[in-house]
């Protein structure tokens, strides 16, 4: 079931901007658009010194945040090593790791491959720092949402600084309505896409996994409280004000509407964990 249905405010990116061509009104909510965000966005090169792990890392954050979906088939092995610079052992060592934690399936056969599983497993992540004392999981919140405020205010203030392709605006505007539009099992992914699109057409590739990272971190706190209704509806309204400003080229109102954001994450998080 959809979170809610709302269509007063569907047609206008932010005072002053052109609007990209709207799309036909959906029956249902929409697939991911391949182009929206890349799906190797995160697979780039491991570090040599952990490529195993780093290789591990790089699969599952594509995976959990959405960019491979459920059932969609990774690139052919040659290509996917290639990609992450790392061996084709390595990779099928990989591979063959997160096939056996349920992440991944391999088919044989003429339309064979490498696929993601249909159904994920259940990530557990109740609280930050499961397990430590109370002290450590606050202190690892509030190093998680100091890190993303740093991180992610500064994108959104660089993005609007920068000189945005045509086919980027229409991206980050179709990114903002796919989150609008999204069932509460797709908000989560559909919300992590935006913020990575964010980091990815600001035009500096080292941002892009400093985000995703974060993004995992986040995730897996938000994972532990319910979904409401009415913070998803007011987080709609800021990723448009978050877009908007970015579009008007409004550095300023970008950063300031994004750390309103984030502020509105940070007290849920605080209520339920701190």
């Amino acid at each position: 079931m959809a979170i809610r249905e709302r269509g007063d405010d569907a047609g206008d990116p932010a005072a002053g901007v052109p609007e990209p061509a709207p799309p036909t009104a959906p029956t249902a909510p929409p697939e991911v658009v391949a182009d929206v965000l890349r799906p190797g966005l995160l697979l780039t090169p491991a570090r040599p010194a952990n490529a195993f792990e780093e290789t591990v890392q790089r699969l599952l954050q594509s995976i959990r945040l959405g960019l491979i979906g459920p059932g969609e088939q990774l690139p052919p092995e040659r290509e996917l090593a290639g990609m992450l610079e790392v061996s084709r052992d390595t990779l099928r060592e990989a591979i063959a790791s997160l096939g056996e934690a349920g992440w991944i399936v391999s088919r044989r056969g003429r339309y064979g491959g490498t696929f993601v599983s249909d159904e994920l497993p259940s990530t557990s992540s109740s609280a930050p720092g499961a397990g430590g004392d109370p002290a450590t999981r606050a202190i690892r919140l509030e190093d998680t949402l100091a890190l993303r405020a740093v991180i992610e205010v500064g994108a959104a203030r660089r993005a609007a600084e920068s000189e945005l392709a045509a086919t980027d605006r229409e991206r980050l505007w179709q990114a903002y309505e796919e989150c609008r539009v999204a069932t509460s099992a797709q908000y989560r992914m559909a919300d992590s896409r935006l913020h990575l699109l964010i980091a990815e057409v600001l035009g500096a590739p080292s941002v892009i996994p400093l985000v995703a990272d974060v993004r995992m971190r986040v995730n897996e706190l938000l994972d532990g409280i319910p979904l409401l209704a009415p913070n998803i509806a007011h987080s709609d309204e800021q990723h448009r004000a978050i877009v908007g400003a970015i579009l008007r080229g409004s550095p300023d109102e970008a950063a300031s509407a994004m750390a309103e954001h984030l502020e509105g994450t940070e007290a849920l998080l605080r209520g339920f964990f701190a």
